[in-house]
């Protein structure tokens, strides 16, 4: 603590240069928070999300939808707790450039707890629908950008056609519903009833099924038992748990891994560089000032300590700042992916990686002023 005056002193013996450092590092840390939080976020998103819960497609995209009748021989797989399913329409509102998606679902009380990952009901809501056959949940949304409310009737028009030959559906607002993703309020929640029965083609049929495995550990199995109890069906299946979903959208994007491990190492290896320079810079400046330390007794590791800890301290500062800019621009940056936050292990790293940075950046300056001779530095040499 008493040699803290001396390293704030030697810190600010140069404020522009000290203020250039803290920028170099915050902008570089800023860049790593968000980035390597991005990374880290959806990994811990995916290892968060449920593994139990399937999803049970058509085999292949363009093929038609599976049959209702498939609920019933679901239920006598092994390892299947519970099951629902879900269909729909896609409509326009007034104008055709204002779509919305109608999921249509059987409104039994297994939404209340089988899928809050897709959307979260209240029970009173639920209810409501279950005995409006035309009812309609929206979200608060779409609810303020086509202002819409509890008791409104929305007509959409679709190219799904009904028995009279139109494609003009109506439905009544009976209760509203928050979707789990942010900007998912396009679509609203309708009865599958009044859907199959009152279109001409696809009856009896659902778009996918959402089945619970008994058991997380053993979900992979079930997925495969009930793709192989389906083999060589005219609608055969496949299906994958929200888990594996999620993990299969994420190497759609790409290799999310390999472009933030190559933009942080090209940025802390630039970084590394430009303080390495500062501080060798700093330190040929500051040469007989190190001597005169010398002369009054200083050790050379003692001086090598005060050099690396005012590097240290610019670094960690300019670390801070950088991950608090982080900190803020993360909800902009991470508003499409839900329920994603800035993990607290990123913060972590990002101080342990400006500790590193500061002691790769000072040792050779550190130890250049640690062997410094007192004779050749007042000499100029």
């Amino acid at each position: 603590m008493k040699f803290l005056p001396l390293i704030w002193s030697g810190i600010w013996r140069k404020p522009g240069r000290t203020i250039l450092i803290i920028l170099q590092v915050g902008v570089a840390f800023a860049l790593f928070g968000v980035l390597q939080g991005m990374k880290t976020g959806v990994q811990e998103a995916i290892a968060k999300t449920r593994a139990d819960l399937l999803m049970v497609f058509p085999n292949a995209f363009g093929e038609p939808p599976l049959p209702l009748a498939y609920l019933d021989r679901l239920r006598t797989i092994p390892g299947v707790k519970k099951m629902t399913f879900a269909d729909g329409l896609l409509g326009t509102y007034q104008k055709p450039d204002q779509a919305v998606y109608v999921l249509a679902i059987d409104p039994g009380n297994i939404w209340l707890t089988l899928v809050p990952e897709i959307f979260k009901v209240l029970p009173d809501d639920l209810q409501a629908l279950r005995k409006s056959r035309a009812g309609a949940l929206i979200s608060s949304e779409i609810a303020k950008k086509y202002g819409w409310r509890v008791g409104d009737r929305i007509p959409l028009s679709s190219s799904t056609l009904q028995r009279d030959g139109t494609g003009n559906w109506v439905f009544d607002v009976v209760g509203t519903f928050t979707p789990h993703e942010v900007g998912g309020g396009g679509y609203i929640v309708g009865n599958y009833t009044y859907l199959d029965e009152a279109r001409v083609a696809n009856k009896a049929t659902v778009r996918n099924f959402y089945v619970v495995a008994s058991d997380p550990r053993r979900a992979a199995i079930v997925a495969e038992t009930i793709d192989q109890t389906f083999a060589n069906s005219p609608s055969e299946t496949s299906t994958a748990s929200l888990r594996e979903n999620a993990q299969q959208g994420m190497q759609a994007i790409g290799d999310v891994n390999f472009v933030t491990r190559s933009i942080v190492t090209a940025v802390f290896a630039a970084l590394l560089f430009s303080t390495a320079t500062m501080m060798m810079q700093s330190i040929r400046e500051r040469t007989p000032e190190l001597a005169v330390l010398k002369i009054v007794g200083f050790t050379g590791r003692t001086v090598f300590l005060l050099v690396v800890a005012e590097a240290t301290l610019v670094c960690v500062a300019g670390a801070l700042i950088g991950l608090s800019l982080a900190m803020v621009a993360f909800p902009y940056s991470a508003k499409w992916v839900p329920g994603l936050s800035m993990p607290l292990v990123v913060i972590e790293a990002g101080v342990a990686a400006a500790c590193f940075v500061a002691l790769a950046s000072a040792a050779l300056p550190a130890h250049r002023a640690a062997r410094l001779r007192i004779v050749d530095a007042l000499a100029g040499r």
